[in-house]
């Protein structure tokens, strides 16, 4: 088992213990639940401190040693926990991320059933709300809590977090270094003025700052880390966020490792029969996980080198894959090949893999009739047949834009109708009237991925902007960010579920948001790992609640299943 890093959060907001626990499954037995039967009735238990206080929002983790499978849950208000029914045997007890707690590990748990286990008692490390900042504790900080306790102004921290947090890694990693000037010089200029997600990516001609506006900006940066994390610098005391409340501790986070390291996951996307598909970012390999046994299984791609109507075929293609969707209707995996700008189809049944360069790579979108993959590149919107693609490499249509070059993000809404696009500017093409719209008011200085929502709003993830998540209502023409109640976070995909609910992957933040724009509430879902490195995820409609996956750029995929 790898990364069993571990969770919770803050300031303490102590419950004395009340009535006692009745189960989830006595309490359905007595007409009293609503609880979804398949997240409740199984282990259930108590967390405390030493003094007999209850601990509310913090996480509880149960590890298989037959599969890896971390499951993880969250006390109420009164300390109690309790998990789904889980597959009887050994499991290791945790709690993970126990922040202002000392570390709680119990190995050897036998799990059969919806038994009690014996209550956890928990130890503070200190009595002040501040914490020494001891190696145990500091791998469990998210990079936005270790933003939010470094000193600096607003300025520093924003222009970092825009030009070196852009999904490669976690802040934490400078932040618990130490260099000279010089050194730290070297190593920014690597960050920002190089091509990134490569480690021999080539430098920016004309040289400029890839996620800043100008050299002076670049130059705030690399004066303020090699001031704050300098050879003489000290790490101060630790303030971590609060930890959840309310709606935020009603759900259940399972953690899949994947058998390989380092794995770069990038998308993620179920099948009709369960199965998550996966991307690898910085290998040639597609993925397929049982969310039931936690066995993976992978395709290896063709190099790139070779691939069919590649203008260089004897080129050497970097490694690497990026967007995968799946053809809802014969189970066929797409992908793209980010490097090579081809694009390849799976068959699952045959392991057979069709690969074509079309020029374009990255995200694409592909129809809900598994007809046609779209994309916006080069100052238009382009076409290709599903159907023959792979013969020609040519789209069959394209539609010129009058102001946008390309795009990051590219979709359809759930009825095929409308196809769109977003990252900096968005792009709504009606393809049964012909219709199109081109927002570029470039409010923002980026976004990332995104989806439509039932009422026809593009979404997306604030990528480089406040830290939030944007939408473009093509009815009034409005733009409106909406921005994380969780500081120093970088948004990168947002997707609506089949209710309106709006769900990203907060970068640094080791969260994941669930916003409901006709209320403007957050719900903040704390992950059990501290990160949340979510490029594109995938959001699972067909259970009540919608089941929320993503696969972490870290090496393990994610689900996430609300109460409510």
């Amino acid at each position: 088992m790898r990364r069993l890093w571990l969770i919770a959060s803050g300031t303490l907001l102590l419950v004395l213990l009340g009535a006692p626990f009745i189960p989830s499954h006595v309490v359905a037995a007595q007409g009293g639940s609503t609880a979804s039967p398949a997240l409740r009735g199984g282990p259930w238990g108590m967390v405390k401190t030493s003094a007999g206080v209850a601990v509310d929002g913090l996480m509880v983790q149960l590890i298989s040693k037959a599969s890896s499978i971390r499951t993880t849950v969250y006390t109420d208000e009164v300390g109690r926990f309790e998990f789904p029914p889980l597959a009887a045997g050994e499991y290791a007890l945790r709690i993970p991320r126990p922040l202002e707690f000392h570390p709680y590990v119990k190995e050897g748990v036998r799990i059969n059933g919806a038994a009690r286990i014996d209550d956890i008692v928990v130890q503070r490390i200190t009595e002040s709300e501040f914490l020494p900042p001891l190696p145990e504790l500091l791998p469990q900080l998210t990079a936005a809590e270790w933003m939010a306790n470094m000193p600096g102004t607003a300025q520093e921290k924003r222009l970092f977090l825009r030009g070196c947090s852009i999904g490669c890694h976690s802040l934490d990693y400078p932040f618990r270094v130490k260099h000279d000037a010089a050194s730290w010089r070297k190593l920014l200029n690597r960050m920002i003025y190089y091509q990134g997600r490569m480690a021999i990516g080539f430098r920016k001609d004309p040289v400029r700052p890839t996620y800043l506006h100008t050299h002076e900006e670049a130059e705030i940066v690399i004066n303020w880390i090699a001031r704050i994390r300098g050879l003489d610098s000290e790490i101060p005391p630790i303030k971590p966020f609060q930890r959840p409340t309310g709606p935020s501790t009603r759900a259940v986070v399972t953690e899949y490792d994947l058998p390989w390291a380092p794995t770069r996951v990038h998308d993620v996307a179920g099948d009709a029969d369960g199965q998550i598909w996966f991307t690898i970012n910085r290998s040639p390999f597609v993925g397929k996980l049982d969310p039931q046994t936690g066995t993976v299984v992978s395709f290896r791609i063709p190099n790139g080198k070779g691939t069919p109507l590649h203008p260089e075929p004897d080129v050497n293609i970097e490694p690497g894959l990026h967007w995968l969707d799946i053809d809802r209707k014969t189970g066929a995996v797409w992908f793209s090949y980010n490097w090579a700008g081809s694009v390849g189809r799976l068959d699952p049944k045959t392991g057979d893999v069709r690969l074509v360069h079309t020029g374009v790579s990255g995200n694409l979108g592909l129809s809900p009739d598994g007809q046609s993959v779209m994309k916006v590149n080069n100052g238009k919107i382009s076409k290709f047949d599903a159907r023959t693609m792979f013969d020609t490499g040519k789209p069959v249509q394209e539609w010129p834009l009058k102001s946008v070059r390309g795009a990051y993000g590219n979709f359809f809404s759930a009825d095929g109708r409308y196809f769109g696009a977003v990252g900096p500017d968005f792009v709504r093409l009606d393809l049964q009237t012909g219709e199109l719209i081109e927002n570029t008011s470039r409010h923002y200085m980026g976004s990332g991925r995104g989806s439509f929502d039932p009422e026809g709003n593009l979404w997306a993830g604030g990528k480089s902007s406040n830290g939030g998540i944007l939408k473009f209502d093509p009815k009034t023409g409005a733009t409106v960010e909406y921005v994380s109640p969780t500081p120093h976070v970088n948004g990168y995909s947002a997707k609506s579920d089949k209710n309106g609910d709006i769900w990203a992957g907060m970068m640094q933040s080791g969260r994941i948001s669930r916003f409901k724009p006709k209320t403007g509430t957050w719900i903040e879902y704390v992950l059990p790992t501290p990160h949340s490195f979510d490029f594109n995820s995938w959001i699972d409609n067909s259970t009540t609640p919608p089941t929320y996956w993503y696969g972490d750029d870290s090496g393990y995929i994610v689900r996430i299943q609300p109460l409510e």
